[in-house]
């Protein structure tokens, strides 16, 4: 004898695994940020090379670095954030944890470049912030799951 109205439960989602269309959608978002910050970046770092005051001379700064050395750091940094950005869109494992590295440094940066240009570094900030977020919450972070044991 069998029963029509019993249907099968649907299983529930993993424990911390909520939202995970949210999750996985921050992540693409995450990957797309990096690499337009990354881009981004560059022009900076390129515009404080070529010394044509686009950032206004900050006097008396304790953590003063010429526009040389910004110049240099920038463009590295934007370098570096291009290739994660686009390694975290391809799905690399490795890409989140460098991302989420990067971010960090890239966020202590923008704090540190603040006088130079207080509304576009406080910007930075939270892109910042929501790109290591998105990395560290997607799904499939753990070492587990990327080995197929989860």
């Amino acid at each position: 004898m069998w029963d029509q109205g019993h249907q099968q439960a649907e299983p529930a989602p993993p424990p911390g695994r909520s939202g995970g269309e949210w999750a996985t959608g921050g992540l693409v978002f995450a990957g797309v940020l990096m690499l337009v910050n990354g881009v981004l970046a560059i022009l900076q770092g390129i515009s404080a090379l070529a010394k044509d005051d686009v950032y206004r001379r900050v006097g008396d700064y304790i953590y003063k670095i010429n526009l040389t050395g910004w110049g240099w750091i920038m463009l590295v940094l934007g370098a570096v954030l291009v290739g994660v950005g686009y390694g975290v869109l391809k799905g690399a494992w490795w890409a989140r944890m460098t991302g989420i590295f990067l971010a960090s440094a890239a966020m202590v940066l923008h704090f540190l470049f603040l006088p130079y240009s207080p509304v576009w570094s406080g910007l930075m900030i939270g892109v910042d912030f929501f790109v290591i977020w998105s990395l560290a919450t997607a799904p499939g972070t753990s070492g587990a799951a990327r080995h197929g044991r989860a």
